[in-house]
C-alpha cells in the first residue's frame, strides 16, 4: 500500500510549507545520541523495556508493514541472548535514509552494539521531532496527519550510483 519510497510522502504541499519545516536542521539529527534527558518519557520507557520503544519506532519507519507487537517480541527474544542490536541497527539505517541523516557518531551497527538504548531513544525523538508520534502507531499518525492536513517533512532521496 505504501511502496518503498520515503516513510512520509508529501501530498499536494511541499515540505517547506509545513509549519515546522523551518525549525528542523536539514540533513542533521535534531538531537544527539546522548540527549536522552530531552524526552523523559521515552528515556524511562526505553530504560525499562527497550523492546517497546524499538517496536513503536519500527512500526513508523516501516509504515505499519511490521506490526509493533511482532517487532517488540523479536527484539525481546534477541535481547535475552544479547543480540537485539542485530535486529535494531537496520531500522536506524532505514530511518536515516528516509530523512537523509548522517551516520554518526559512527556506523549504525556500532551505535546499536555499544549503545542500543541511547540509539532507540534518539530514533524515537527524531520521529517525534519530525512529526510522527511513535507511541500512537502508524495508522493513528496517518489519521492525525489527514485530520490536521499536515504532511510530515521528507527528504527526497538523491540519485543512487
Amino acid at each position: 500500500m505504501y511502496g518503498n519510497g520515503p516513510v512520509f510522502k508529501a501530498e499536494g504541499t511541499s515540505f517547506r510549507d509545513q509549519p515546522y519545516a523551518e525549525q528542523l536542521p536539514q540533513g542533521l539529527w535534531t538531537t544527539g545520541l546522548c540527549d536522552c534527558h530531552e524526552d523523559a518519557h521515552i528515556c524511562v520507557q526505553t530504560a525499562i523495556m527497550p523492546c517497546i520503544s524499538f517496536a513503536q519506532n519500527v512500526e513508523i519507519v516501516n509504515r505499519g508493514t511490521i506490526p509493533c507487537m511482532n517487532a517488540g517480541l523479536i527484539h525481546l527474544a534477541l535481547g535475552f541472548v544479547g543480540c537485539c542490536w542485530l535486529y535494531a541497527f537496520p531500522s536506524r539505517t532505514t530511518l536515516r535514509e528516509h530523512f537523509a541523516l548522517p551516520e554518526e557518531p559512527c556506523r549504525d551497527f556500532w551505535v546499536h552494539i555499544f549503545c542500543t538504548p541511547c540509539a532507540i531513544c534518539q530514533e524515537s525523538r527524531e520521529l517525534k521531532n519530525r512529526g510522527a508520534d511513535p507511541s500512537i502507531g502508524w495508522v493513528s499518525n496517518v489519521e492525525k496527519w489527514s485530520r490536521e492536513k499536515v504532511t510530515p517533512p521528507i527528504v527526497v532521496p538523491g540519485m543512487m550510483r
